[in-house]
């Protein structure tokens, strides 16, 4: 596949090891050669290394198996999932989620890519209603003016919210965006 169809998420192999790749810029300077900045995650080893490459190099991309996973618990081993199809657990280590852990509260259901039966990506769901455990009071009259206050949630996001939510409310939260949608 060339370069500059490889999208984020998929996994790839470049000198003899599986990337998954977690940012792919394209880039077009003037009148120079198109490239494309790949930012890619070791699956082996979990570091992060950034290869930039000819946009129309070709690249081996590898079919990963994508199956429904359910996000059960964290503790001292990483992060608990189960296979919503053969109902297997698998512990992840921490690293692999980074802060997207934060959205993702007991029970909540996703996508995951397993390459050869172990998890090598992730697709957050679209957005996730997470309840506002930490908030500063709302200001009187502030509706007037688009004032927004820092709020902490369940899962110790922290977020950005309209100033009359108030501790105890349902948020919908984007998970591409890291902002605030409406109230659940």
């Amino acid at each position: 596949m060339r370069a500059s169809e490889v999208r984020r998420g998929e996994a790839v192999v470049i000198d003899g090891k599986l990337f998954v790749v977690t940012n792919a810029d394209h880039n077009t300077p003037g009148n120079l050669r198109a490239k494309v900045q790949f930012k890619l995650r070791d699956v082996s080893k979990g570091t992060i290394m950034d290869k930039r490459v000819g946009a129309t190099d070709d690249i081996e991309v590898v079919n990963l198996d994508r199956r429904p996973v359910e996000y059960l618990y964290s503790d001292n081993t990483g992060h608990i999932l189960m296979d919503l199809e053969t109902y297997d657990q698998q512990a992840i280590p921490a690293e692999v989620f980074g802060d997207d852990i934060l959205y993702l509260k007991p029970n909540t259901q996703f996508q995951a890519s397993f390459h050869d039966g172990k998890m090598v990506s992730y697709d957050l769901p679209k957005t996730v209603d997470l309840k506002v455990t930490e908030t500063p009071p709302g200001i009187k009259g502030a509706t007037a003016t688009n004032q927004q206050k820092e709020a902490t949630t369940e899962t110790g996001l922290k977020i950005r919210v309209p100033s009359f939510i108030e501790i105890g409310e349902v948020v919908r939260i984007s998970t591409e965006t890291n902002g605030y949608l409406s109230r659940a």
